[in-house]
């Protein structure tokens, strides 16, 4: 079989980009508003203002009999629990001991973290680039604790532990086939968001007499918003067909946008450590880019959610009048195939190798 038509995947290549420019600007933000608000408080305001961002998009698509499944109930929970709750928290302690700047450029960590758990336990298979690029990616992560002063290894020890969760988050995630992307982030945005800001209330006070003004309220959902609610939207929306290793390549932009953000909005200084670990980071998602797969392989039948266009050689039913470039999404059904072609570890590619 022939390598589906690569302008498929412009859609996805252009939504976790998107989410990734969204989100890299908001951890330059957030750090403003850790002046007012606790981690817990302003993670919860950040994922509650993520679920009020997607709602109008709730309804459309999904599936409920798939939704329901144990097993896409279970990938729902880890991502709630690891991506909605635990990882934000992290990432703002980060945030509060180390420079937006710094702690931008360790949120590429995320990937080595993604990369290496999908190899692990989620079947996706590491090639001698991507190998080469977790190293590369790791040794600029290294760069940002010099020197070691305590703050430093707190705050990347903060950070590592969120890269840990957002990695088990987009693991889980891009195996999600009952939900919609926009049915997953209000699931997450809503339950994360409740559990942590309760617990701000009860750890850090009221948030409102803290803040002293109700627009820095209106401020952290709007962040929550745009940098978590949408961005999280899309990222899911392209993880599903990229799968988590490329898909999180992709958003490796992120961080490099939220450091330039921070020197410029924040007047962090420009570190030497800052632009060799740039260098490094963006080395290593260079050489993931360019890595290829191909072998023959065997899918199973299957009927599962998620958004697809019908040239892409595995979605072959027909919708009277649908052009085959259409993107749309519907619970459809595939049957068992045996074929050989260029492929991703997206959710039809969870083979063993």
């Amino acid at each position: 079989m022939s390598d589906p038509d690569p302008t498929a995947l412009r859609g996805p290549l252009l939504w976790c980009l998107l989410a990734a420019l969204l989100f890299g600007a908001s951890t330059p933000f957030a750090k403003l508003l850790l002046n007012d608000f606790g981690p817990f408080t302003l993670s919860g305001l950040l994922y509650l203002g993520a679920a009020l961002a997607v709602l109008p998009l709730a309804g459309r698509g999904g599936s409920f009999a798939t939704a329901r499944s144990p097993r896409n109930l279970v990938l729902l929970a880890g991502a709630i629990l690891f991506g909605g709750v635990l990882g934000p928290v992290l990432l703002l302690y980060s945030l509060q001991r180390a420079s937006a700047a710094s702690v931008s450029l360790w949120l590429n960590l995320e990937t080595v973290g993604t990369a290496l758990l999908a190899w692990l336990f989620f079947k996706e298979d590491l090639g001698p680039r991507t190998v080469a690029a977790v190293g590369l990616v790791t040794a600029g992560g290294l760069c940002l604790t010099w020197p070691f002063a305590p703050a430093a290894v707190s705050a990347v020890l903060f950070i590592a532990g969120a890269a840990l969760c957002w990695g088990l988050d987009n693991n889980f995630s891009a195996l999600i086939d009952g939900f919609t992307p926009a049915q997953s982030t209000i699931a997450k945005g809503a339950v994360a968001g409740s559990v942590n800001l309760a617990l701000g209330l009860l750890i850090e006070g009221n948030p409102v007499a803290a803040a002293g003004s109700t627009w820095l309220l209106l401020a952290a959902l709007a962040l929550g918003g745009l940098g978590y609610g949408l961005s999280l939207l899309l990222y899911v929306r392209g993880a599903q067909h990229l799968g988590a290793t490329r898909s999180q390549l992709v958003f490796a932009a992120a961080p490099f946008l939220g450091t330039a953000l921070s020197w410029l909005l924040l007047s962090e200084p420009v570190l030497a450590v800052q632009l060799l670990a740039s260098l490094l980071m963006a080395a290593g998602i260079g050489f993931m880019v360019l890595e290829r797969h191909s072998h023959h392989h065997l899918h199973q039948a299957q009927r599962h959610t998620h958004s697809h266009r019908h040239d892409d050689g595995h979605h072959g039913h027909q919708h009277e009048g649908l052009p085959a470039t259409y993107r749309h999404t519907h619970e459809h059904e595939h049957q068992g195939v045996e074929h050989s072609h260029p492929h991703r570890p997206d959710l039809h590619h969870r083979h063993e190798h």
